[in-house]
C-alpha cells in the first residue's frame, strides 16, 4: 500500500509540473478527471495498483497542507503550478501582513527584484509565521523570514489570490513592501 505522503508527491507532480507526463490535460482553473488520474497513478507499477478515489481523499484529508481538492469527477492542485501558461485563480484581497520563508542568498536579491514567481506561476506567500519557516527551512538551515506587507503591496498593484487557509499567492511583490522584522 502506498503512504498517503508518497500519494501526494506523484499526484503534486501529475498535477502542478508535468500532467503531459500522466498523460493528462488540465482545464483553465487545473482540474483533470479523477479517473484520469486514478489510471496514470496505478500505471506507476504494481504497489499502485490498489490506489483509488478513496485514497486520494485520504491523501487530501490527512496532508498537514491543503494541496489538493476533489470535486465531482475532478481533481485539481491548489498551488505551486509550474505548467506552462497561468492556471486561473480568483483573485482576492490580501490580509494586511503575509510570511515569506527564503535563504539568506535569495534575500540578497530579493533586496533588489522583489519577490518573482521564477519558476512558477506565483509567488508563494504563507498566512503565519510556522509556515514561513517550514517552507525557508527547504531552501536554508536558517531561513530569513520575510514579513510582506501585502495590503501595501497590493494597493501598488500587485495581485493576490488565496490558495488555500494557509498559502496566498502573488503575482509579485515589490521589495519597498518586504522586511526581516
Amino acid at each position: 500500500m502506498v503512504a498517503p505522503e508518497q500519494l501526494s508527491r506523484v499526484v503534486s507532480h501529475a498535477l502542478r509540473h508535468e500532467p503531459w507526463v500522466y498523460e493528462l490535460e488540465l482545464d483553465g482553473e487545473g482540474w483533470a478527471p479523477v479517473d484520469g488520474l486514478l489510471t496514470a497513478v496505478r500505471e506507476q507499477g504494481p504497489r499502485w495498483s490498489d490506489v483509488d478515489r478513496d485514497a486520494l481523499v485520504d491523501m487530501i484529508e490527512s496532508s498537514a497542507k491543503r494541496r489538493h481538492e476533489i470535486d465531482g469527477d475532478r481533481i485539481r492542485a491548489l498551488y505551486g503550478h509550474s505548467v506552462p501558461g497561468q492556471v486561473l485563480k480568483i483573485e482576492a484581497e490580501p490580509p494586511e501582513r503575509l510570511f515569506h520563508g527564503t535563504s539568506p542568498e535569495a534575500w540578497e536579491a530579493i533586496q533588489c527584484d522583489g519577490l518573482r514567481p521564477m519558476a512558477r506561476q506565483y509567488v508563494h506567500l504563507s498566512a503565519d509565521v510556522s509556515t514561513a519557516e517550514q517552507v525557508g527551512r527547504r531552501k536554508a538551515s536558517a531561513p530569513v523570514i520575510l514579513v510582506v506587507q501585502a495590503r501595501r503591496a497590493h494597493e501598488a498593484g500587485s495581485r493576490f489570490w488565496q490558495g488555500n487557509d494557509l498559502v496566498w499567492l502573488a503575482d509579485h511583490v515589490p521589495a519597498i513592501c518586504l522586511s526581516t522584522d
